[in-house]
Order: structure tokens, then C-alpha cells, then sequence
């Protein structure tokens, strides 16, 4: 059974091996073809579905254990909950925006810039902490939470929605199944 640090580990291995590819990928400044730029923006928009489902599934189950820590895990979850919010805001415009725009490639700076920060913050300064108090079978459980909530988590950013765990039991499946369906009508997020 994948514990927590497996379950986010792999999340985070995802997202960095994007960040490395958007990161290095041909832009628009770069001479990139029409295809090429189509095919930044499939990646964008992957990476804006695993990202809006490891987070909304952090909040949920993830942040919650680190704010109960004493001493502080409070502070820990502020800022973790604080860098995702604001990841959020730039994750919906880059989304939205067209890779043959100058934004866009700001955008894809800052979310590079910021994505790693916070994975390095989390694996660094979170998961240490943690470590120090969640047994084993803690750790495991707390990985399946998370394993099973992302099959039905948002694949939409949703910044103006507090990062608050009631909050988010309450609004999360209405706009998970709201993401799910434009995302099959628009066919976003398919691969090939």
C-alpha cells in the first residue's frame, strides 16, 4: 500500500518531468512551429489537470494533518496552502492563454520558477516534519485518502475557492463533475 510521501512523490516526479519539458521546449520565440506550439499547449493543459488534482487533494487531506502538528504546523500549512493558492491564479491564465501570446511563456517562467519551490519546500521542510510524528500505518492510510480523492478531484484550477477543507468537501465534487464533463466535451486533456 503506497504511503503519503510515495503517493505525493510520484505527483511531484510528474510535475517536474513537465516543468523539464515546458522548461526546455520549443517557444514561440524560439522559431516553433504551429505544431509545436499546439503541442506545448496539450502539455500546459496536463499539466494544469495534475496539478489541479494534486492540489485539491493536498488541501483536502494533506494540509489538514500538517496544520494539527504542534508547534509548527500551522505556519507549514500557511505556507504550503498560501504557494498553491497563488499557483492556482497563474495555472488559470496559462489554461486560458495561447501559446503564440508573450503571457503565455511568462506564465510558463513563473509556474516553472514557482511549481519547483513548492515541490522543494514540501519534500524539505514539510515532509521531515511530518515524518517525525506519523507512524507508518498513518502514512499509508493518509496515501490512500489521497490516492482514491484524486480519480475524483477538479481538473480546473479553482482560485477563488479557499483552500479550507469544509469549504472544499462541500464545493469539490460539484466542480469536479463540472471539470470532468467540459473536459470530455472539449476533449481537453486527451492525449495523441
Amino acid at each position: 500500500m503506497p504511503d503519503v510521501y510515495t503517493v505525493l512523490g510520484q505527483d511531484h516526479a510528474e510535475v517536474k518531468r513537465m516543468l523539464d519539458e515546458l522548461e526546455n521546449g520549443p517557444t514561440r520565440m524560439g522559431g516553433a512551429s504551429a505544431a509545436q506550439l499546439a503541442e506545448r499547449k496539450k502539455l500546459v493543459q496536463q499539466l494544469v489537470i495534475a496539478e489541479s488534482k494534486h492540489e485539491a487533494v493536498e488541501e483536502e487531506f494533506f494540509w489538514p494533518v500538517i496544520r494539527d502538528l504542534s508547534g509548527n504546523g500551522p505556519q507549514l500549512a500557511d505556507h504550503g496552502t498560501e504557494q498553491e493558492q497563488n499557483a492556482k491564479l497563474v495555472l488559470a491564465k496559462l489554461d486560458e492563454a495561447d501559446p503564440g501570446d508573450d503571457e503565455f511563456e511568462e506564465l510558463v517562467h513563473a509556474i516553472v520558477r514557482d511549481g519547483r519551490a513548492h515541490i522543494d519546500y514540501e519534500e524539505q521542510r514539510v515532509w521531515p516534519r511530518l515524518r517525525e510524528v506519523l507512524i507508518p500505518s498513518g502514512a499509508e492510510k493518509l496515501g490512500m485518502k489521497l490516492l482514491q480523492a484524486k480519480d475524483t478531484a477538479p481538473t480546473r484550477p479553482h482560485p477563488h475557492v479557499p483552500p479550507r477543507p469544509g469549504v472544499l468537501k462541500a464545493t469539490g465534487p460539484a466542480a469536479a463533475v463540472a471539470d470532468h464533463l467540459r473536459d470530455a466535451v472539449t476533449g481537453r486533456g486527451k492525449k495523441g
